[in-house]
């Protein structure tokens, strides 16, 4: 379970009803070839051992004794596999049958849960032959050996503890309060249910969705697992659904009606971690027996997928969903700060970058839900060494097809007296050249505002206050900075969403254009009128360091699990020596240019992650980075 990843798995077989022997032989060879294919958690659907729907056959005494000889077989031929599996079967207990779901690690069984919740309705008709499952952990013998018997059980990796193990059967998942939520509250992380839930059209669409919410609402691993082949169609049909579900997200799913093996890799690390940050996430101490067990620390090829842009919805429909999502809350969170101020006038810097084009789209958009004229929108072009046609233009062009108010204003000659007031040669391209543009170009932006009795709009990145990459008291600082929690990825993605509303008209070639261009400061001199300075070239590619700054801050990723994931990830695209150079880039620079972040202007948080010190992050500006780049040095 390095980097706390654990594979689990689902497993099923075309059962044969009342064949006990022939299922217990699948269930051994299935665990052989899961032990094969490195997962370490299995289950089974519920009473596999006998098929599901064998109705008064569970009363036979030949069956229920060939029970109890079969896992006697199946503990004897799997004891030498290094994994935990789970199988159901019926077992008597003091004049009782239950429905039970049986814990086996290498030879052993480590506990036996019976099911809960017995359904009686509709096409169920499990009263017949099945008790609930009592109060109180009791004792059961199977084959004159003693076991724990109950549902308040919790298996514990011992090696591991980040695993917790608890198990519920089939129906306990849709009643009201089902044992999981109680498992969870007294420390289970993963989830195991072997289940016999029939097929009806739209159902698997309910179990989909019932398993994943549920597992987001626990904040949990949940493995779901359904019978099918070989079940009676005397009056239903059992399709083979698995579902291996983490923290509301779909690892995997069955192809429904086939035989084999689903599994999925699970990060039970993730889990512990937003569990430990969510306040409101309580522990309970019910009377619960925790049964340790142990796992080899075996390392797998993950086969998990992680998206390359996880601020951005791969799907062309749900991204332009999250885009009109985003721009609502950007409008609306300026709209709040004009009434409360009582202006109606803005200030915005435009570069004919990315960023501030962003920030004009997002307050014409607030202006048009307020009814003010945009004309109270002043959009300031301030060219300077750096500045190419083309970005001027484009700005220009932006502005006049916006109808918003249009000023340039050259700060050349201001900074060239700056340089002389401080005694700093023009031609020393170093960090004082490029900041005093940049805070020239503030400044400008300041008064102006003072001028017309309004505030000034920033346009500053969330990748950007991650990494630092503005100047402080410069483009740092503004009265509202609408894309302070808009990641690089996705602003350009939103501005190409706005484009995509203006086909055919001329905004729509203007904004494309902006897209094209290589996104620079130009705090630099063009050479040829071309643009030298490209900012990816400095501080490394946007989609890695959004990709790290996701799960550095999301989920709190050691640098470690943080260059595996991201190796794994963009695997043909960046080599590792390359992903490994710029997380060194991504933590030193996140970390010293706290300062900065300590002292931003407001701004709304858009998504999951943000950077707010009134928020999200809580960090001293003087916080030491080694802890993390000698990990980043061992890599």
């Amino acid at each position: 379970m390095k980097d706390g990843f654990i594979r689990v798995g689902c497993a099923n077989f075309e059962v044969q009803l009342g064949q006990v022997k022939n299922n217990a032989q699948n269930i051994i060879s299935y665990v052989k070839k899961a032990n094969e294919q490195k997962i370490k958690v299995l289950v089974f659907p519920e009473l596999c051992l006998t098929g599901y729907t064998i109705e008064d056959l569970f009363y036979q005494k030949r069956i229920l004794n060939e029970v109890n000889q079969q896992i006697e077989v199946i503990l004897n031929q799997t004891k030498d596999l290094d994994l935990f599996f789970v199988i159901g079967c019926p077992l008597i207990y003091r004049n009782k049958l239950y429905n039970c779901a049986i814990a086996m690690k290498q030879g052993e069984i480590l506990g036996i849960v019976p099911k809960t919740y017995i359904p009686t309705y509709h096409e169920f008709y499990e009263g017949r032959h099945f008790a609930r499952a009592l109060d109180e952990i009791q004792i059961m013998t199977i084959n004159g050996k003693d076991y724990p018997f109950g549902t308040q059980l919790l298996f514990e990796c011992q090696n591991h503890p980040d695993l917790k193990i608890g198990i519920e059967i089939c129906e306990d998942l849709w009643a009201p309060l089902p044992p999981s939520t109680l498992h969870c509250l007294n420390g289970a992380t993963l989830i195991l249910n072997p289940s016999a839930s029939n097929n009806l059209t739209t159902k698997s669409d309910y179990r989909r969705l019932l398993v994943s919410s549920h597992s987001a609402r626990l904040v949990c691993g949940y493995a779901y697992c359904n019978a099918g082949l070989g079940e009676s169609s005397t009056d239903v049909v059992f399709s083979n659904h698995h579902l291996i579900a983490e923290n509301g997200t779909l690892l995997s799913e069955s192809t429904q009606y086939s035989e084999g093996i689903i599994y999925a890799d699970m990060d039970m690390e993730k889990l512990v971690s937003e569990r430990v940050e969510m306040t409101t996430y309580e522990n309970d101490q019910d009377a619960y027996q925790i049964i340790p067990f142990t796992l080899d620390n075996e390392d797998i090829d993950l086969n998990r997928y992680y998206d390359p842009h996880p601020f951005v919805p791969s799907d062309h429909q749900q991204r332009a969903m999250r885009c009109q999502e985003v721009f609502d809350i950007q409008i609306h969170g300026l709209i709040q700060r004009l009434k409360a101020a009582h202006i109606q006038k803005v200030v915005i810097g435009i570069s004919g970058g990315l960023d501030s084009t962003l920030a004009l789209l997002v307050t014409c958009m607030a202006y048009q839900k307020l009814g003010y004229p945009s004309k109270n929108i002043i959009a300031v072009t301030m060219p300077c060494f750096g500045t190419t046609s083309r970005t001027k233009n484009n700005a220009l062009k932006m502005m006049e097809e916006l109808n918003v108010t249009s000023l340039t204003v050259n700060i050349a000659d201001a900074v060239r007296q700056h340089f002389k007031d401080i005694d700093h040669d023009e031609n020393i391209h170093d960090v004082t050249y490029e900041n005093c543009q940049a805070r020239e170009r503030t400044q400008v932006l300041m008064d102006i505002a003072n001028q017309e009795g309004g505030i000034v709009i920033g346009t500053g990145d969330l990748s950007e206050v991650a990494l630092g990459w503005s100047t402080y008291n410069g483009d740092h600082m503004s009265m509202y900075a609408v894309n302070v929690s808009v990641p690089k990825t996705l602003v350009r993605y939103l501005v190409d969403y706005v484009s995509s509303l203006y086909q055919g008209q001329p905004l729509h070639d203007t904004l494309q254009d902006i897209l094209n261009t290589p996104v620079s400061p130009e705090l630099l001199p063009a050479k040829d009128n071309e643009i030298v300075q490209k900012t990816e070239d400095i501080v490394g590619p946007y989609e890695l360091h959004d990709f790290f700054l996701y799960h550095h801050a999301r989920f709190h990723y050691e640098p470690r699990k943080l260059y595996r994931i991201a190796c794994h990830t963009f695997q043909g695209q960046y080599d590792c020596v390359i992903i490994k150079k710029w997380l060194q880039t991504f933590y030193r620079r996140f970390f010293t240019q706290q300062f900065k972040r300590s002292c931003i202007p407001d701004g709304p948080k858009v998504g999951s992650v943000a950077l707010s010190p009134r928020g999200d992050l809580r960090m001293p500006s003087d916080a030491n980075v080694e802890l993390w780049l000698q990990e980043c040095e061992q890599l």
